[in-house]
């Protein structure tokens, strides 16, 4: 059983955050951190492969060099190697892009089941997934909060407003899974220390056989027309509650007839 899990670095959160006005696309010239909804496909991965008496959990992604120490934190909780796509031509990937070359590096490594983290912190967009899989042209399940195998199949349990979906299909298929389904667990010193020895295999675009003009900005089929501020807050009023907040809060809204 071989299963990878797409992870990707994002900007750390306790970090500010800019656009760049040059490129106009988020700044990531700070320190990355994998992204937090990743961690729990990393930690499903790894129950699987428990579950299954083994097997092996490659981690994939696509970014700079830099993103190994990232990666290691995925590999100090058990993953067993990482494969990072890094190549300069694909800085400003979209979508589209990027989803090319994560499919063209799961072609080459023929993993029986692919998971992902619902969303990205740093975008949000929880579509990655779906489009990774259509080019793999394999059946995918979204929002899953339980997650197991049997027989050749995956049966992925989610809640909606009316209640429970289970859906089933056939390996090899691709996830995503949502916050609710795991608590990750801590990297162990030991964990933390064979991480450093564990294989991290950096490949280019060329390497995958991505075309020059389905990756960057070439392969890209989004553009970012202008940057702008937000718009100026309106004209506010603050109210001190001296015992007398209500009322002052009520003779403002009756002053602009909104009571």
């Amino acid at each position: 059983m071989k299963i990878a899990v797409c992870v990707k670095q994002v900007p750390d959160a306790a970090a500010p955050r800019r656009l760049d006005p040059q490129t106009k696309r988020l700044d990531r010239s700070g320190e990355g951190v994998l992204n937090a909804f990743d961690v729990h496909a990393v930690e499903e991965a790894l129950r699987l492969k428990e579950a299954a008496g083994g097997g092996e959990v490659l981690l994939v992604t696509m970014a700079p060099e830099g993103a190994q120490d990232t990666l290691r934190k995925a590999l100090a909780m058990g993953a067993d190697r990482a494969l990072l796509i890094s190549d300069e031509a694909a800085a400003g990937s979209d979508l589209v892009a990027t989803s090319y070359a994560l499919a063209k590096a799961l072609e080459r490594e023929e993993p029986d089941l692919v998971l992902f983290g619902q969303q990205a912190s740093d975008s949000d967009g929880a579509v990655l997934w779906a489009a990774v899989a259509d080019r793999l042209r394999l059946p995918t399940i979204s929002q899953v909060a339980e997650l197991s195998l049997a027989e050749g199949r995956v049966r992925g349990k989610r809640q909606t407003e009316f209640g429970y979906d289970v859906i089933e299909a056939p390996l090899p298929a691709v996830v995503a899974v949502s916050d609710a389904i795991n608590e990750p667990r801590y990297p162990s010193l030991k964990g933390i220390m064979s991480a450093k020895s564990k294989p991290q295999e950096l490949v280019s675009l060329t390497a995958l056989g991505v075309e020059p003009d389905r990756a960057g900005d070439q392969g890209s089929r989004t553009e970012v027309y202008a940057l702008g501020d937000p718009p100026a807050r309106g004209d506010s009023q603050k109210i001190s509650d001296d015992g007398s907040g209500a009322e002052q809060i009520v003779a403002f809204l009756v002053e602009r007839r909104l009571v």
